[in-house]
């Protein structure tokens, strides 16, 4: 008794039929990939998006993009309904570095792993039995060249579609409505398939006898083969043909095959596209950079989605996704006979990553998070502000300097901090007048230092001899390797200078960091600045309260722990604050502490840990008054550390390294040089 086959056409369509497997394009497989895991909303520079957690997964994850992605989501679901995006490329455009190849690479990986899923997998069909013909020669099996599904051949069994759609009716039991999905994606069969078809249906006489040499075989999913998702890069005027895309007609092939209008004599595996067509991503990068001809060859492709060849014809199915450097694209657009390709493309204008507390997951990947070591092989240290410092400084670069907002308002702005009295909506404002703009690079993020120029300042840094004899990655060294890196690799002298004046405003904010940083180690106390301003914030609150007694205690409930508290309101301490906030009128200091308590009332209602940490102004205020007048005694800090001719001062400062070393994270060689800088009066504002 012959063992029944199970990699049948049959057991496929019923598998399709019971929903054990699915039968979707391209964009209905990305969609449903993307949609059906959680979607969050999230305010982003004063507008609210969405944020596809999808992308969010995994060690090495896309961070920001919030526009880009939601754009992309919306090309992908489009398409996948029928709209206008399937007969187009989706093309990111920006600046190098700023993250265009990582993004699809990422997508192309979440895509194999989404179809290593059992009813996800994608099948093919091969045709065998064919030395038994005559005209194959001793070619016996041949597989769809172009990944056809199973599902493609069924609809195409016979010479209508009607007549096919009429037989798997009957012969499968399929309903009309699975019918109606079925043929919503139905496309003919490839040329070298459906005359392969034809030729096993005229041997064997039937269907029922061609159908069984039909095998059904998965998609390989391995990178390495290009197939499924697949990456064509630009090259070389010289080297680069529209074989690379197409395929050509194959010299081995034509050995076998005795009949020359057998489109098989083409080998299309030769090409990129062929391998992607099966419900595939297709990632060309740097699009523009192709010579002409080879543009011209994905003209036809993205909008018919076939590849043709001497007049035969394959259909294909595949996403198809593009980057291109601002400089190239621009070149293309100037010449006015390109118009028709950049027109069948939907062009995402990709900015730099502008929001400073995301850029620090970034500066960490630049870093790397392998240990590293000096070139002796000794261990290296990383100061505990080195990632605050280098994100600062490449952040600042990519905000455009604007009349209504200064450059340190628009950073925290951007990353949805406090910014005095500056509200979101001037970001926005300035943020929608950039857009206007017809030259991308003028636009908000579009220009700056981007991820590669942050690697090499990481570096420069490492490979300097401070480093490597200090054993430490000092965070004020930074300043410096970025320096160097504006120098060697911004070739426009207008942003060259701009980016300059930026790094003048990162020495700043790194300053006032130290100085908090240095209170803390006073006080032998990580979190001393922070609860001082929290002390500030509740006593504002509490100077009104009714039952504020003579005795100017005032109890609360702590919103973190949920416990009364007990707080002693020191007006002293209130008005010494404001002082250095330069509220001079009562008024000026009613107005900021009413400001304070609306940012109080509606942050702490959303998350109990808010500690207005992010209010700069604030938090420098504070701390002046806490460095230069608690710790005033016989000199300041300052004097005290620079000057340890005496045992009390030398006492001080063993007690604030041993502090450093012990609770802030710091070590030997990054703690004395911070307190060095601390001691120096260099870029203080």
């Amino acid at each position: 008794m012959a063992v029944e086959k199970k990699n049948t056409l049959q057991n496929h369509m019923l598998a399709l039929k019971n929903g054990d497997l699915v039968f979707e394009n391209a964009f209905q497989s990305v969609s449903r990939m993307i949609l059906e895991k959680e979607i969050e909303k999230v305010v982003v520079n004063g507008k609210s998006t969405y944020d596809f957690k999808i992308f969010r997964e995994g060690k090495k994850h896309i961070i920001g993009m919030y526009d880009e992605i939601n754009s992309f989501v919306s090309y992908v679901k489009d398409a996948a309904e029928g709209g206008s995006s399937k007969e187009m490329a989706y093309v990111l455009v920006g600046e190098p570095g700023n993250g265009k190849t990582f993004f699809v690479e990422y997508v192309s990986k979440l895509y194999r792993e989404f179809l290593t899923r059992a009813e996800n997998r994608k099948f093919t069909f091969r045709f065998t039995g064919l030395d038994k013909i005559g005209s194959y020669g001793k070619i016996s099996t041949i597989e769809s060249q172009t990944y056809e599904d199973p599902a493609i051949l069924a609809m195409n069994l016979l010479e209508t579609p009607e007549q096919s759609r009429r037989w798997l009716e009957r012969k499968y039991g399929f309903t009309d409505e699975q019918l109606e999905v079925l043929y919503d994606n139905y496309r003919p069969l490839g040329a070298c398939s459906g005359y392969i078809w034809n030729s096993l249906v005229e041997h064997y006489g039937e269907i029922e006898k061609a159908l069984g040499a039909i095998e059904i075989t998965p998609v390989p999913l391995t990178e390495s083969l290009g197939t499924v998702t697949g990456k064509y890069p630009a090259k070389d005027k010289i080297t680069s043909s529209a074989v690379d895309l197409l395929g050509e007609e194959s010299i081995q092939r034509l050995l076998h095959i005795t009949d020359t209008n057998n489109p098989y004599r083409f080998d299309l595996r030769r090409g990129a596209l062929a391998r992607v067509a099966g419900g595939g991503i297709h990632f060309s990068d740097e699009m523009f950079k192709n010579k002409k001809d080879l543009v011209q060859v994905y003209l036809g492709v993205i909008q018919n989605r076939t590849i043709e060849i001497d007049g035969f014809k394959w259909p294909i199915d595949s996403l198809i996704i593009a980057t291109s450097n601002n400089s190239e694209f621009n070149r293309f657009l100037a010449e006015k006979e390109e118009a028709p390709i950049v027109d069948r493309c939907r062009i995402s204008y990709i900015s730099h990553n502008t929001n400073y507390t995301l850029q620090e997951e970034l500066t960490q990947y630049a870093i790397g998070s392998e240990t590293k070591t000096t070139l002796m092989k000794e261990a290296l240290h990383q100061d505990p502000n080195l990632n605050y410092a280098l994100s600062v400084a490449v952040v600042l670069s990519r905000l455009p300097h604007s009349e209504k907002l200064t450059p340190i308002e628009t950073m925290k702005l951007a990353a949805g901090e406090v910014a005095g009295e500056k509200s979101i909506k001037a970001l926005a404002e300035v943020i929608d007048t950039l857009s206007q703009d017809a030259d991308i690079t003028n636009r908000f993020g579009q220009r700056g230092l981007g991820q590669r120029n942050l690697g090499r300042a990481v570096q420069l840094l490492v490979e300097s001899s401070e480093t490597n004899e200090g054993c430490c990655l000092f965070a004020y060294d930074v300043f410096k390797t970025v320096e160097r890196v504006i120098l060697d690799y911004v070739t426009d002298n207008n942003n060259r200078a701009k980016y300059l004046e930026d790094l003048k405003t990162a020495k700043g904010l790194y300053r006032e960091r130290i100085m908090t940083e240095m209170f803390n180690a006073y006080m032998d106390e990580p979190q001393a600045i922070r609860k001082d301003v929290m002390n500030y914030v509740n006593m504002i609150i509490g100077i009104d309260a009714e039952l504020l007694g003579s005795d100017k205690m005032w109890k609360y409930k702590d919103p973190q722990t949920g416990e009364l508290r007990a707080l002693k309101v020191d007006e002293r301490f209130i008005k010494s604050i404001e002082e250095r906030l330069q509220l001079k009128t009562e008024e000026q200091r009613e107005t900021f502490r009413t400001s304070i308590r609306k940012i109080y009332g509606q942050k702490i209602g959303m998350d109990p840990n808010y500690d207005f940490m992010d209010n700069l102004e604030l938090v420098k205020a504070v701390t002046d008054v806490r460095l230069k007048s608690d710790i005033a005694g016989a000199g300041s800090l300052i004097g005290a550390l620079a000057n340890r001719t005496n045992e009390e001062n030398q006492k001080l400062y063993d007690r604030m390294i041993d502090t450093m070393l012990n609770k802030l994270g710091y070590c030997r060689t990054c703690a004395q040089k911070t307190i060095e800088y601390f001691c120096t009066q260099e870029d203080e504002n």
